[in-house]
């Protein structure tokens, strides 16, 4: 299989992705999935016997907020770092959502040559009380923390840098990485952090602003009624 790229390691199994929308009402998609056709943990750390597939899946804008602090005037001692996840109930009935939307597909006609028993959480998670403890015990954070250094307003007494990525009351020194976003992005944050380091790149230079475009996302006409479309 050499050079043929068909091999186990020809690709990183996350074969699939989307975006859904957990309610109506909601204008944009704050759900996102991963799907992949094997069904192993996380971190590669175990897999599960036989053949399996699995989603990857969580909500894309949490409203748990985490803090940065200083543990002591040491600028040598680690800081103190707590994310406070599932800090916000919101959080708990997105992830609720999450795992029962994704049942629904799995269950669509289309999987039912290749679906064999519920792995995880398992068919007998369902009530809410089930389902947040099986979220207490597996949620993680998928490596996509942001917003330790928000960017806002001078005169905002929460935001660390400027809009030219200057930290505030400090001459010399800007920040241009995912630590200056207000909030999560949707699509994760790889491209958004490499944008803003073209962005910071260029105020450093000293070029000027790119000229506005205003091009809004795309929305589903009956975004405001129903959780998805109906063709």
């Amino acid at each position: 299989m050499a050079g043929r790229r068909q091999a186990s390691g020809a690709s990183n199994q996350f074969e699939s992705c989307g975006f859904i929308r957990s309610r109506p009402g909601i204008d944009y998609p704050d759900i996102q999935y991963h799907f992949l056709p094997l069904a192993v943990r996380y971190d590669g750390k175990s897999a599960v016997d036989g053949h399996g597939f699995q989603a990857h899946v969580g909500p894309m804008r949490s409203k748990s907020r985490g803090t940065v602090r200083l543990r002591s005037s040491d600028p040598a001692e680690a800081p103190e770092i707590r994310f406070n996840y599932m800090s916000h109930t919101d959080d708990w009935a997105e992830f609720r959502a999450c795992v029962r939307l994704t049942r629904e597909i799995f269950e669509q006609p289309a999987f039912a040559d290749f679906r064999g028993h519920e792995i995880q959480p398992g068919p007998e998670v369902d009530s809410e009380d089930q389902i947040d403890a099986f979220i207490a015990e597996h949620a993680e954070s998928a490596f996509h923390p942001c917003g330790t250094a928000r960017m806002g307003a001078v005169d905002d007494p929460m935001a660390v840098v400027g809009p030219d990525l200057r930290v505030i009351g400090v001459e010399g020194l800007r920040v241009a990485d995912s630590s200056i976003f207000p909030r999560v992005t949707n699509g994760n944050l790889n491209a958004p952090s490499i944008m803003t380091g073209e962005k910071a790149a260029d105020h450093i230079l000293g070029q000027g602003m790119l000229a506005p475009m205003n091009l809004g996302p795309q929305l589903a006409p009956d975004w405001d009624r129903r959780q998805r479309s109906l063709g």
